[in-house]
């Protein structure tokens, strides 16, 4: 298959990029400019794939030239909650986060692409002790968190309207258990979290909802402890997509 690759050069988008050349599928890498592979250079190493693209995500232009002959859409690019920017005069993460997305959905819908894969974001533990499936939503309020909820409505009422094959993915904490660091570089050991899933693991479910053949909608929580089962629905995403969370992060309890 011929897919791509939303933030491309992202925590998740490096991981996601290694797996699906690993399983040999072409690739078009896409992301904001060449700088932004930078970050993540001293781990990731030099991205040398298929295709790379450039462009503003909040532009409808760049989105719809980017998604171009693919057979299948993966977006990881979002303006992360640690990174800044989401202060109350800050039009940013209304930008990235859901004029980014509105493009990415559009685009794939005039194109008939029939396969679209989006990173969203929820808690694995509820706080109210609610078990998190599709139909809950995340409940806390920052702007981060209700661009990421309003992201996954967005998903919603595409499917509905327009019968679009789409599947969100619900990660809480995405670390690296090979490295044994958080996306901040901060090491895990000591600081266990229910929520954690391993960005490896997450790019499998990325690459296997991709390939997956006749899904609707599916909104699927990705947790790597085998207790997260308790409360959300990871023993959904497992059926679903016929995958296994395979993150050793029971070393770093």
């Amino acid at each position: 298959m011929k897919i791509a690759v939303f933030g491309a050069a992202g925590w998740v988008g490096r991981a996601v990029l290694q797996n699906l050349r690993d399983h040999q599928h072409h690739v078009r890498a896409i992301d904001y400019n060449e700088a932004a592979w930078e970050s993540l250079r001293d781990i990731d190493g030099t991205w040398q794939g298929d295709e790379t693209q450039y462009g503003d995500i909040a532009d409808f232009a760049a989105v719809d030239r980017a998604v171009d002959g693919v057979d299948a859409v993966i977006h990881t690019a979002v303006l992360s909650g640690g990174s800044g920017g989401y202060d109350v005069n800050s039009d940013t993460p209304f930008l990235v986060n859901l004029k980014g997305l509105w493009n990415v959905l559009d685009a794939a819908r005039e194109r008939r692409i029939g396969r679209i894969v989006h990173v969203g974001s929820c808690q694995v533990e509820h706080p109210d002790g609610t078990f998190f499936d599709a139909d809950v939503r995340r409940p806390d309020g920052s702007l981060y968190a209700v661009s990421k909820r309003l992201q996954e409505e967005m998903c919603r009422q595409f499917h509905d309207a327009f019968g679009m094959s789409i599947v969100v993915l619900r990660p809480c904490s995405i670390v690296d258990s090979r490295l044994g660091i958080s996306k901040y570089r901060k090491p895990l050991a000591g600081g266990w979290n229910t929520g954690w899933v391993c960005r490896h693991d997450l790019a499998e479910a990325c690459r296997l909802a991709a390939q997956a053949e006749g899904l609707g909608m599916e909104v699927l929580h990705t947790a790597g402890p085998q207790e997260a089962a308790a409360f959300c629905n990871v023993a959904r995403t497992r059926s679903v997509l016929g995958m296994e969370f395979r993150g050793d992060l029971d070393r770093y309890r």
